[in-house]
């Protein structure tokens, strides 16, 4: 009988909890098999309105959960078993954090009298992932009181709420569940049962009489950029332009703000500025008076560099979750804002327009010949790894989406994905800059985005082979493109290149694997290719064609690193003539 009314309680406990959660719209679930979990997963399961996803290695989920989080713009739920299936979950979370993506975090426990007493699976679970949740709980026993099923209500209420509440991110909930672990399937019944909290959040503004201040501040300066990050707002574009217009400042549109591509004005977009800031004389020269700058710091190292060289100029950061995101050390004003109602409040104030200056003109002039020459590249014969993006931009149909992996793809995405009319969302796992977790994520985020494309380093590729799993199990359509150059191609770039006694085997780190085998083994299609000419078929075909398609550039490291050199160099030489430089004299 005992066993029965712990069954009971256990039972409508953990369906209060996921009904609560359906109603507070987090509708998908990422589960990875386990015994303690059980009654959570069979629950979520049983409900018709939850989409759930099986995925085995507990770190693969994280991140599956984290791309279509990402991709949904709304909290997704992962669910393990207790142990170190939960620390699994750790590098997502780090992700989600600082990328700041809503994730709900379940975790299934021992009771507390099988804690630190040497009972199998058990780890210490409370506060686990530490500073990368947003709110932790350790949840109460389950009881069927309608006391205790409207608490364990309120706190998938409450979960939900704190996931999206800025800056957005992880939350996590552990479960204590006792023996016996099987609810009672029959007795589950959906229907609208208990009382439930709406969380309502809104989005920061400032008042009229704080943007008449900052506009009084910049209204005479002229020499202003906008510089835009990583943010993936859909009224962001828009609200933006707007501003740019009316104070006629040119803007440094990173490829995550989502800014080179769509149906908006791009006239004052800058997307060479990576490339033209490598020029000396440009730091020299053209010097802002004020920045305006929204979402992420940018991954383009030339644009840190020149923003730390500037004193004493009005450099002004808008961030709407609230946070410190100034790696540079030179902002004169954090203000915590909703960017796209900062966009509108301040273009709201501005009464006279600024006309179009030198200082604007000279900027699109140089961007539009450095674009030229992006554009005349041939190099029909070698697989550049930068004309990856330039085929792309050309090849992609309207409304892709485009994922990113880390390293080299996101700089030479940076240099090389130009403005266009394509509506192509880009996404990447910027929050911590690893190579862990892509495949996962793409995957996760293919579930909403579709058609989406993945360029892929092949180290990247390797760390999440596990990942190609979810694929094949939830019959998933994506085309990844797996830019083989036998190893970590960014570190032929840096310093340590210098060093060869060491260098392949500490950096360079060759692996030497035939990817197709483990594409094969996932029902993946797979190609390599060696002329572009087969790229471009390849790509249009994978991306009309159902399930997991992966093509596969073979690159050399050491010829990469000379042709991208060579370009910048050209490049340089070509904004030195704009600019009349003469190094004869």
């Amino acid at each position: 009988m005992k066993k029965m009314n712990n069954n009971n309680s256990l039972t409508a406990f953990v369906l209060a909890f996921v009904d609560e959660l359906i109603k507070v719209n987090v509708t998908d679930v990422v589960i990875s098999p386990g015994s303690r979990s059980t009654p959570m997963a069979m629950i979520m399961a049983e409900h018709p309105m939850m989409n759930v996803y099986v995925n085995i290695d507990e770190r693969s989920a994280a991140f599956f959960a984290l791309g279509i989080a990402k991709s949904k713009r709304k909290p997704v739920a992962i669910l393990c078993t207790s142990g170190t299936a939960a620390a699994n979950y750790m590098p997502a979370i780090v992700e989600a954090y600082y990328s700041r993506v809503p994730l709900i975090v379940l975790t299934a426990d021992r009771p507390h009298e099988l804690r630190d007493i040497g009972a199998p699976q058990a780890i210490n679970q409370i506060g686990l992932f530490g500073e990368y949740t947003k709110w932790f709980a350790e949840m109460a026993i389950p009881e069927d009181t309608p006391e205790m099923l409207n608490y364990v209500r309120t706190f998938a209420s409450r979960a939900s709420g704190t996931a999206m509440q800025a800056p957005k991110g992880p939350v996590h909930l552990n479960f204590p569940f006792r023996e016996p672990l099987v609810p009672l399937m029959e007795a589950i019944e959906h229907h609208d049962q208990g009382s439930y909290v709406n969380v309502t959040i809104g989005a920061p503004s400032l008042t009229t009489n704080q943007y008449d201040s900052i506009h009084d501040r910049i209204a005479a300066k002229k020499k202003g950029l906008i510089i835009c990050g990583a943010i993936d707002d859909p009224s962001f574009a828009e609200a933006v332009i707007e501003l740019a217009e009316k104070l006629q400042y040119p803007i440094f549109a990173d490829p995550l703000s989502q800014l080179r591509s769509g149906h908006h004005n791009k006239e004052l977009i800058i997307d060479s500025y990576d490339t033209i800031l490598r020029n000396k004389q440009i730091l020299q020269l053209y010097k802002p008076e004020v920045i305006i700058r929204f979402g992420e710091m940018p991954v383009s190292k030339a644009l840190t560099l020149y923003i730390k060289q500037l004193d004493h100029i009005d450099h002004i950061v808008i961030d709407g979750g609230g946070g410190w995101r100034e790696p540079t050390l030179s902002a004169s004003d954090m203000i915590h804002c909703d960017e796209v109602n900062f966009c509108s409040g301040l273009s709201d104030v501005i009464k006279e327009l600024n006309n179009k200056s030198h200082w604007v003109t000279q900027w699109i002039e140089m961007n539009a010949m450095i674009k030229s020459i992006w554009n005349g590249l041939e190099y029909e014969e070698d697989l550049f790894e930068g004309k990856v993006f330039s085929e792309l931009t050309k090849t992609l149909p309207y409304n892709t989406t485009l994922f990113v992996g880390n390293s080299m793809p996101i700089r030479d995405l940076d240099s090389f994905f130009l403005t266009n009319d394509k509506s192509i969302r880009v996404l990447a796992n910027r929050g911590a800059n690893g190579i862990d977790g892509i495949v996962s994520t793409a995957l996760g985020a293919s579930i909403k985005c579709s058609p989406l494309v993945l360029v892929i380093g092949d180290l990247s590729f390797y760390h999440d082979l596990n990942g190609l799993l979810a694929a094949k199990m939830h019959k998933l359509n994506m085309t990844i493109i797996v830019i083989n150059n036998d190893g970590g191609g960014i570190f032929s770039f840096l310093p340590q290149a210098q060093h060869q006694n060491h260098f392949e085997t500490l950096f360079g780190t060759p692996l030497g694997l035939d990817y197709e085998y483990v594409v094969n083994m996932y029902d993946g299609e797979f190609n390599r290719v060696t002329k572009w000419n087969d790229f471009r078929e390849k790509v249009q075909q994978s991306i009309h064609t159902d399930g997991l398609s992966v093509i596969e550039l073979t690159t050399d490291r050491t010829k990469n690193v000379e042709m991208h050199r060579s370009l910048w160099n050209m490049a340089v030489a070509e904004i030195d003539a704009f600019l009349g430089v003469d190094h004869e004299n």
